[in-house]
Formats: structure tokens, C-alpha cells, sequence
């Protein structure tokens, strides 16, 4: 099959809350050195698909960035390769794409000078590793018009996924778009095969703007929709806790997703940093510490991205730290996500106290105890923080008004 892959990556993410305040969210560091749109680009180019077309919308810079014109993933040619899809306006439109469907819409005409037959649409902000290979034959063979990568999930997740029901065949016989109840358990993965004449037979109804909102459950009756089911590991990295989670399962002594596989490397752009430096004083246990970092301090269970810098005297357990934050002397930093470029002051601590009061303006965003720090922020001297605090970006030690922020606060 002469394939089109198109790569979804311009979507806004509120529940990924500072995180997403500066960036889009394939643009989210990951595992250290890595961001969530390598694992897609990835599996592209490791499946042998080199003709990829990545759609952007949301604050598209960082992702632009680091993707340039993919030469890391071999992406750079004259011939296929990576094409950047922005968002323009013209004859007949209407301005911002309204999901992932009209952002496929908005780009027909590319997709016709590209003279494929299939289309393979993929979502920029799930962790997983899949040879599409797999699932094109799966999709040819079947007879299928539109096929949809289905995995497994808890009962008491559900909510958070599409929802797929099958019959005997693998037909999709109904598809629910994050039920508050479901007996089905299988999930869609957002990785949609289309043929094209299929694919724009349905985009000619412009009331149907999201693939899982309003595609995917208004066809599965007038077209052939077949699920196939993927048993590797998938993570949907769409909130704080699943980011937090999905970093820490990485530091497991046999972790599901193994970054360490030289049959199916991933790929990414790496920024020059010289080696992992230990202090000879330095305590460390069970971390990812990518290059550049250097650690005179404890650190344990946590996950340090390029050029992070651990005081003498300073703490770190269970926590995400991204590029060049530094954790001054004498600062405890647990359970925590702070974003690049941040300063935790000497003596501060982040993750203070027993309490572990929802966040007051996003309880069902932050109630687990994890407290998140945005880009660029600087955490004075001293100054305690407690659990499910959101601090944003950009803020100074004049943004602190006391030396104890209670938890659950918003700065």
C-alpha cells in the first residue's frame, strides 16, 4: 500500500495545566532526553514509512523547534519525507482548524498531491512503540475502510478513552467517546488507517470535526470500521498524573516500555552536553539522568533531563526535573514536576507537609500529592510548598508573598 502518514499535533491540553501553558503537548520533554513526539516519528520510521506530514495548530514553536526537517529520524528528503502542515487561511477558509478531522479537512488538497491510498492518521502525544507494519496488512486484509488500534484498559479508565465494541469479526459494531460508564474495555488508541476515498467521502460532511467526538461513532454503519488490537504498552500521556506515572514506570528494574532496544531505537534531536557528572559526595538510586546533568546532592527514584543541577546538600525523590532547572543547596524537591529553566532557591522545599488537599481551582486535575512548577520559575530562598500546588511560568521571588505556600494553592 502507497501510504500517507499524518500526525496530530495541534491540539490544546488544559489538563496538562503549566505544562501546556508554553508548548504544545508533543512538545513535552519525556524520559529524560526525549519528547512525546519522538515515540510517533519513531515507529514511522523504524515501520519503513518515510512520508509524514506532521498538522500543528497550538503554540507550535517548541514542537517546530525540535522537529526542524527531520533529519534525526531520517525524515530530511526530497522525496516524502516530513512536511509541516500550519494552519493559513485562503478561499474557503474559515479559519482555525475544530479538531483533528477538519485539521485533515484543511489539508486535502496535500493529500491529494501526495497520490496515496491509504491514510495513516496518528495522535503526537501517546507514548508507545508499534510497528505499523502490523496493522496496514491487518487493514488490507480485512477489507476494511477504516481500521482502529484498540488496546485493553482498566474498567475505572474507560472515561478517559473512545470506547469500541466488536463482534466476532473484529468488526466495530459501537464506539462511545469517553463514556462516564462502559462494560466494553477496549480503547481507541488514536491511530486511525483510512483509504482515502473513504477518508474523503466523510470529510465532505463539515459537521463531523473530531475523529472520536463525531467521525468514528457516525460511520460505523455505512462504512467497514474493523478494530485491531495492539497488546504492547501505550500510555496516553493527557494529564499530570499519567505524565508523572509514564516517567516514573520508566525507572522499573524490567520497565514495560524499554528505551534501551536496538531494534527499535528512538529517535530524537540531542541537544551537545557533556557527560553525566557525580559528585563525590552525591547519592544516587534508581534515576534516568540524560547527559549533561550534574548531581552533587541525593537523588532518588526521579527523572533528570539534559544540563539539571543538583546542589551539594539538596534532595530529590520522585520527581520529573526538565533542561537546566537547578536545585540549589540544601533544597528538598519529592513528588514534584518542574518544568525547564527553573531555579528551587537553597533551602527551599517543594512537596512540604502531610497535607494533601486537592488543588482549589483544579481538584480533578491535581489530587494525588504531586505539585508542578512551571518554565522559567524561581522559588525563593526558604520558601515552603506543599502538595498539589500549580505554580506558572515566569514567576519571580517577588510572586511570593509568605514562606509557606499551603497545599492545594494556585500562584
Amino acid at each position: 500500500m502507497n501510504t500517507l502518514v499524518m500526525i496530530m499535533a495541534g491540539g490544546a491540553s488544559e489538563n496538562l495545566s503549566v505544562l501546556t501553558a508554553v508548548r504544545s503537548e508533543p512538545a513535552i520533554p519525556f524520559g529524560g532526553k526525549f519528547r512525546i513526539i519522538d515515540f510517533p516519528l519513531s515507529n514511522c520510521v523504524n515501520s519503513g514509512l518515510y512520508n509524514v506530514a506532521l498538522l500543528t495548530q497550538y503554540m507550535p514553536r517548541s514542537l517546530n523547534d525540535h522537529v526542524g526537517v527531520g533529519k534525526p529520524w531520517d525524515l530530511d528528503r526530497s522525496q516524502g519525507g516530513l512536511r509541516l502542515l500550519q494552519p493559513f487561511l485562503g478561499p474557503g477558509r474559515k479559519g482555525w482548524q475544530q479538531g483533528t478531522a477538519d485539521a485533515v479537512r484543511h489539508n486535502l488538497d496535500y493529500l491529494d498531491e501526495k497520490r496515496v491510498d491509504t491514510v495513516l492518521i496518528l495522535a503526537g502525544d501517546h507514548v508507545y512503540k508499534m510497528d505499523y507494519r502490523y496493522m496496514l496488512s491487518f487493514h488490507q486484509q480485512s477489507g476494511a475502510e477504516v481500521t482502529i488500534a484498540v488496546r485493553r484498559v482498566s474498567p475505572f479508565e474507560t472515561h478517559r478513552f473512545g470506547i469500541v465494541g466488536i463482534d466476532s469479526t473484529m468488526r466495530v459494531t459501537t464506539f462511545r467517546e469517553k463514556p462516564r460508564r462502559s462494560r466494553e474495555t477496549l480503547a481507541s488508541m488514536g491511530v486511525y488507517i483510512f483509504s482515502v476515498s473513504a477518508l474523503k467521502e466523510i470529510l465532505k460532511d463539515t459537521k463531523l470535526n473530531d475523529f472520536g467526538h463525531d467521525v468514528l461513532p457516525a460511520i460505523i454503519r455505512s462504512h467497514k470500521v474493523f478494530a485491531y488490537t495492539f497488546e504492547g504498552y501505550w500510555a496516553d500521556i493527557g494529564t499530570l498524573q499519567a505524565y508523572w506515572e509514564a516517567n516514573m514506570a520508566l525507572l522499573a528494574e524490567t520497565p514495560a516500555l524499554d528505551l534501551y532496544d536496538p531494534d527499535w531505537v528512538i529517535h530524537t534531536r540531542s541537544r551537545e552536553q557533556p557527560p553525566v557528572r557525580i559528585g563525590t559526595e552525591a547519592r544516587v538510586g534508581g534515576n534516568l539522568l540524560a547527559n549533561g546533568c550534574i548531581v552533587e546532592g541525593i537523588v532518588e527514584r526521579s527523572v533528570l533531563c539534559p544540563g539539571v543541577r543538583v546542589a551539594p546538600g539538596a534532595i530529590v525523590r520522585d520527581s520529573v526535573i526538565m533542561d537546566d532547572t537547578v536545585i540549589e543547596a540544601g533544597a528538598v524537591v519529592e513528588r514534584a514536576i518542574i518544568d525547564k529553566r527553573a531555579v528551587i532557591g537553597k533551602g527551599a522545599h517543594v512537596g512540604y507537609g502531610v497535607d494533601n488537599t486537592p488543588n482549589r481551582q483544579h481538584p480533578d486535575r491535581l489530587n494525588t500529592g504531586l505539585t508542578v512548577i512551571g518554565k522559567r520559575t524561581r522559588i525563593p530562598a526558604g520558601l515552603k510548598v506543599g502538595h498539589n500546588v500549580i505554580i506558572h511560568a515566569d514567576k519571580t521571588e517577588r510572586s511570593f508573598k509568605t514562606e509557606v505556600i499551603a497545599s492545594g494553592e494556585t500562584i
